[in-house]
C-alpha cells in the first residue's frame, strides 16, 4: 500500500541573525502558547488544585471528561501570534475560529488577557479565578465545549463545521480596517459550504473592504480519519489554493522554536502583502484583482500532549482528538501521565504563587479593544446604528378599492431597497444577498442605487457588474447565508433574498443562527444585532414554468420548530402589507424574520394605512370581504394566510356572495403566523379569548394556507375550536402547469373552498347541493380546458373582485 507522503523543508533557526523573532521575543511567545496549552489542558481535566500545588490526586479531575484537546494546540499559536502581530502593528482584528470544539483554547486566550474576567468578573486572573475556570468548562451550569456565544471574542459557533470563511468574509465587508482571520480546520475543509467560500475573494473590494487571512489547520486528522487535505501532496496542495486565487504561506513542523519562527515570518509577510495590496488599491487605483496571501500551518494533532497511551500512538493521530487520557480517575498511570502533561508546561514559570500570569506571559498581549477577546467587530451591536428606512408613503401603492389594480409586491419593495441603498451610500452598512436571484426575484431596481460585488474578470455583455458594489451574488445559499450572518454579527444590516424551495439548503445554518441569537439574549454584555431577514419568493404557487424540483413552501415549519423569542414569520398578501412587514424586520434585532411574498402580480387588498394597522394586529377581520351583518354571529370563517390563498379565498367569498346570499360569511387574514399559537408559546400569540373572539369556537374554519396544512393544525391543536378547523393546503402535488392548476391539485382553489364551506355549515348539504355540484363541474371543466389551450380558464384568469 501507498501513501502520499509531504517533506517539510529544513527547519529555520529558532534565534539569531535573519530570524523573524528575538531571543526575547521568541521566549515570551512560546510563554504564553505554553500558558495557553496549559490552561486548555485544565480546562478539560481539572475541578481542584490548578496550579498543580500539590500532587495531583483523583478527586482533583472531573467525573465527566468532556472537550477536544487535538486542536487546542494549532490554535493556542494562532491566538499567541495574533496577539505579536495586533500588538506590534496595532491591528484592528477579529480571528474566527472554524475547527470544532476549540472553545479550550480561545477562552484560554481571553482568560490570559484578561478580556475574560472583564466579562465574567467572577472569573478572576488568579489561581481561584484558574479553579472557577477549570470547573466550569463542559461542566453543569459551566460553558461549552467549543467556542460559542459565550465566548469573548466569537462570532462563530465552533461546531458548525463549514461557514467560518463566509463568516469572515462577511465581517471584512464594508470594514476598511479590519482583518479578519480565519483558522479553517481540516476536517471543515471536506464539506461543500467551505469548499465554496474559498471563492469569496473574488467579491472583496480592496478598497472598501477590510482583509480576510485564511489560515488553513492542517493537523491530519478527524474524529476517526485521516483528513483529505492533509494527506495529498503539498505541490497539489498548493497548486489548489492558489487556484482558489490564493498566495499560501507554509509553515510546517513539530519543533516549537522552529514553528514560532516559522510562523512569525509568516504573519508579517502575509500581513505586509495585505498592506501592500490595500495601498495600491486605496491610493493607487491599482483595478487587477489581487492574490490575497494565506497561510497553511500543518502541525501534529494534539501536539505537545500524551505521545502514547496503553501502548498507543496518540500525539499525531486521531486518538488526540478528544481527551487522550480517558481514565485519569480510575487508571493511576493516567493519573500519573495527566500530572506529567501538566507540568512539561513549566507552570511555575508562567503564574506567580497566586495564580495570575508573569509578565513574559502577557509581554504579547495587546492592549483594550485591539485585544481579540474584547474587540468590538466581534460584539457587533456595539457598532450597530439604525437603519435610514424612507417613508413608506414614498413607496406605497394607491388603493381606493380593494381588489382594483394589481402590484407585483416585490418590485415595490426593491424600489423601497433602492432608496435604502442610496441612504447608505457613504455609512456602507446595508448589503442585499441572494443566489443570482436579484433581478428574478424583481429587486432589479436595487441596481440604480449598487451594482453587483465583483472583482473577477468582465465582458461587454455583463450587466450591472461593480468592484465596489454592495449587492451579493453567488449560487451558493450557504456562502450567501455565511457572508450575511457574519455582517450582521460585526454590526451591519442586510436582507437574504431567495427563492422559497432552494432556502432550505441553509436549514442548519440558521438552526445555529437562531440558537446563537437565543443564548446572546441572556448575555448581558453582548449587544442586540440586526435581525436575519429572508424574503422567500418565487414561492411554490408561482413556481408552475418550472415544476415539482421547485416547489416546496416547508422552512416556514422549520422556522417555526426554533427558539419561540427568535423567530417571527410573515405572509403579506399584497404590496403595502409586504412594504409593511419589511420596514418591520428590518428596524427588528436580535430575531430571524421569515417574510413570504409573491413576485407575480396579485391583487392590491390594503391602503398603507390599513396595511399598517393590519400588520400590526398580525391577524385580523376584512369586514368589506365577508357578509357578516349587526350582531348576527357569522356562519362559518373563510381564513387566509398567504398571497395565493388570499385571492383564492376572496374568490370564494364573491361565490359565496353570488350563490348563497343569506350566508353569513367572516374572512379574516392572518399576516403574522404565529398568532395562531397560544399566548404562552410564543410572545405573538392570542389568548384564547382573542383566538376565539376572531375565529369563533364552535363554527366552521375554513382555512387556506401557503404552504403544509398540517403547520395549521399544530399550531392551534389547544384551541377551543380545533375540531371545527379544516386547513387547505400545499399537498406535495406539483407539477410544470397553469397558476389555478396548482391550487386545483392541491385542493385549495376557490370552487373547492366553497365546497368545503357547504360540506362544513350545518344544513347547506342538502339545501345548497346544487351549488356544490356546480362547484365540482367547473374544477372538472377546468381540468379539460387547460389541456387543450394550455391556459387557465378564462374566468379564472380574468377574475376580479367586485365586492
Amino acid at each position: 500500500m501507498s501513501v502520499d507522503t509531504h517533506q517539510a523543508s529544513a527547519p529555520p533557526p529558532a534565534s539569531g541573525p535573519g530570524a523573524a523573532l528575538g531571543a526575547d521575543e521568541l521566549r515570551t511567545l512560546d510563554a504564553h502558547w505554553r500558558a495557553a496549552n496549559y490552561l486548555a489542558v485544565g480546562q478539560i481535566y481539572l475541578m481542584a488544585n490548578p496550579l498543580l500545588t500539590e500532587p495531583l490526586r483523583p478527586e482533583h479531575v472531573k467525573p465527566r471528561l468532556l472537550g477536544h484537546w487535538g486542536t487546542s494546540p494549532g490554535l493556542n499559536l494562532v491566538y499567541t501570534h495574533l496577539n505579536r502581530v495586533i500588538r506590534a502593528r496595532d491591528l484592528d482584528a477579529l480571528c474566527v475560529w472554524g475547527p470544532g470544539h476549540g472553545g479550550p483554547a480561545v477562552v484560554a486566550g481571553s482568560w490570559l488577557e484578561g478580556s475574560y474576567t472583564e466579562t465574567y468578573p467572577d472569573i478572576t486572573r488568579d489561581a481561584a479565578g484558574m479553579a472557577r475556570l477549570f470547573k466550569q468548562f463542559s461542566f453543569p451550569g459551566g460553558v461549552p465545549s467549543h467556542v460559542a456565544p459565550e465566548t469573548p471574542g466569537s462570532i462563530h459557533e465552533g461546531g458548525e463545521l463549514g461557514y467560518s470563511l463566509s463568516h469572515a468574509y462577511g465581517a471584512a465587508l464594508d470594514h476598511p480596517d479590519l482583518v479578519a482571520v480565519c483558522v479553517v480546520g481540516d476536517g471543515e475543509a471536506e464539506t461543500g459550504p467551505l469548499a465554496t467560500s474559498w471563492h469569496s475573494n473574488k467579491f472583496l473590494d480592496p478598497v472598501h473592504d477590510g482583509a480576510v487571512l485564511p489560515i488553513l489547520h492542517l493537523n491530519g486528522y478527524k474524529i476517526a480519519n485521516p483528513t483529505v487535505l492533509a494527506r495529498i501532496p503539498d505541490d497539489e496542495l498548493d497548486a489548489l489554493l492558489r487556484g482558489y486565487g490564493h498566495d499560501p504561506l507554509h509553515v510546517i513542523g513539530d519543533d516549537p522554536a522552529a514553528v514560532h519562527q516559522a510562523m512569525a515570518r509568516a504573519m508579517d509577510t502575509a500581513l505586509d502583502r495585505i498592506a501592500a495590496i490595500q495601498r495600491a488599491a486605496r491610493e493607487d487605483g491599482a483595478t487587477e484583482r489581487p492574490r490575497w496571501p494565506m497561510i497553511v500551518l500543518r502541525t501534529p494533532k494534539g501536539w505537545t500532549g500524551p505521545a502514547e497511551v496503553d501502548g498507543l500512538p496518540v500525539e499525531n493521530t486521531w486518538r488526540a482528538h478528544q481527551v487522550p487520557l480517558p481514565g485519569v480517575r480510575d487508571n493511576p498511570d493516567h493519573l500519573r501521565q495527566l500530572e506529567a502533561w501538566l507540568r512539561s508546561y513549566r507552570p511555575e514559570e508562567l503564574f506567580d504563587e497566586d495564580g495570575r500570569p508573569r509578565a513574559d506571559v502577557l509581554a504579547c498581549v495587546p492592549d483594550g479593544a485591539r485585544r481579540l477577546g474584547a474587540t468590538p467587530y466581534a460584539n457587533g451591536g456595539l457598532m450597530l446604528r439604525e437603519l435610514p428606512l424612507p417613508p413608506l408613503e414614498r413607496h406605497a401603492v394607491e388603493v381606493d378599492k380593494p381588489g382594483a389594480t394589481m402590484h407585483e409586491p416585490t418590485r415595490v419593495l426593491g424600489d423601497l431597497l433602492e432608496d435604502v441603498m442610496l441612504a447608505t451610500a457613504d455609512r456602507r452598512d446595508f448589503r442585499l444577498v441572494g443566489p443570482d436571484e436579484t433581478a428574478s426575484n424583481r429587486l432589479q431596481a436595487v441596481y440604480e442605487a449598487s451594482g453587483k460585488a465583483w472583482q473577477a474578470g468582465t465582458y461587454d455583455v455583463d450587466e450591472d457588474l461593480d468592484r465596489h458594489g454592495r449587492v451579493m451574488e453567488i449560487l451558493s445559499e450557504h456562502t450567501c447565508q455565511g457572508w450575511l450572518e457574519g455582517y450582521l454579527l460585526t454590526g451591519r444590516h442586510g436582507l437574504f433574498s431567495c427563492y422559497e424551495a432552494f432556502v432550505h439548503i441553509v436549514d442548519s445554518m440558521v438552526n445555529q443562527h437562531v440558537k446563537w441569537l437565543r443564548v446572546t439574549r441572556r448575555l448581558p454584555w453582548r449587544a442586540p444585532i440586526a435581525s436575519l431577514n429572508y424574503l422567500l419568493t418565487s414561492h411554490v404557487w408561482r413556481q408552475d414554468h418550472n415544476g415539482f424540483s421547485h416547489q416546496d413552501p416547508g422552512f416556514v415549519d422549520h422556522i417555526l420548530n426554533k427558539s419561540p423569542e427568535a423567530v417571527r414569520v410573515y405572509l403579506p398578501p399584497d404590496a403595502n402589507t409586504l412594504l409593511s412587514v419589511a420596514d418591520h424586520v428590518l428596524r427588528s434585532r436580535d430575531y430571524v424574520n421569515v417574510v413570504v411574498a409573491g413576485k407575480q402580480p396579485c391583487f392590491d387588498w390594503l391602503s398603507l394605512e390599513q396595511a399598517k394597522a393590519h400588520c400590526a394586529r398580525g391577524a385580523g377581520i376584512w369586514d368589506w370581504a365577508g357578509t357578516e351583518t349587526g350582531d348576527r354571529e357569522p356562519d362559518v370563517v373563510l381564513a387566509c394566510a398567504g398571497d395565493v390563498p388570499t385571492q383564492e379565498v376572496m374568490a370564494a367569498a364573491q361565490l359565496l356572495r353570488q350563490h348563497l346570499p343569506e350566508l353569513a360569511v367572516r374572512v379574516v387574514n392572518v399576516v403574522d403566523i404565529a398568532r395562531l399559537l397560544p399566548r404562552g408559546e410564543h410572545p405573538h400569540g392570542m389568548s384564547d379569548f382573542e383566538y376565539d373572539g376572531l375565529f369563533t369556537a364552535d363554527k366552521p374554519v375554513i382555512f387556506a394556507y401557503h404552504g403544509y396544512p398540517w403547520l395549521i393544525h399544530r399550531l392551534a391543536y389547544s384551541r377551543t375550536g380545533h375540531h371545527h378547523l379544516h386547513v387547505r393546503g400545499y399537498k406535495e402535488r406539483g407539477t410544470t402547469t397553469t397558476p389555478f392548476d396548482m391550487v386545483v391539485r392541491n385542493d385549495l382553489d376557490r370552487y373547492r373552498l366553497v365546497m368545503d364551506v357547504i360540506d362544513r355549515v350545518p344544513g347547506l348539504a342538502v339545501r345548497a347541493a346544487a351549488v356544490r355540484q356546480r362547484m365540482e363541474d367547473v374544477r372538472l371543466r377546468q381540468h379539460d380546458w387547460i389541456r387543450e389551450h394550455g391556459t387557465d380558464l378564462p374566468e379564472v384568469a380574468d377574475w376580479i373582485w367586485d365586492g
